[in-house]
């Protein structure tokens, strides 16, 4: 492996665990579903560094646009769930 896939490597589980730490901390609901989403991507990312294209897309597609969108659509449906 070259140095800049070792780096790359590193920024990526480095941004998986941020956003999956903001992900379970942030207390508005909106927020927590952006960094989910977030989430997803860097997740994407990290399969596409693994040779594997094909889930890459797939957790591209639903783990960072799909699950986020039904997550928010319920949130409007539902009045937001912040009542601070």
């Amino acid at each position: 492996m070259s140095n800049l896939t070792v780096i790359l490597n590193i920024l990526i589980i480095l941004g998986l665990v941020v956003s999956a730490i903001l992900a379970v901390r942030l207390e508005k609901l909106l927020s927590a579903v952006i960094a989910l989403s977030v989430t997803g991507i860097f997740a994407a990312a990290a399969f596409l560094l693994m040779h594997a294209p094909d889930v890459a897309i797939s957790e591209a597609a639903v783990g960072a646009a799909l699950v986020p969108l039904i997550f928010i659509v319920t949130l409007k449906k539902i009045g937001g769930g912040d009542e601070k």
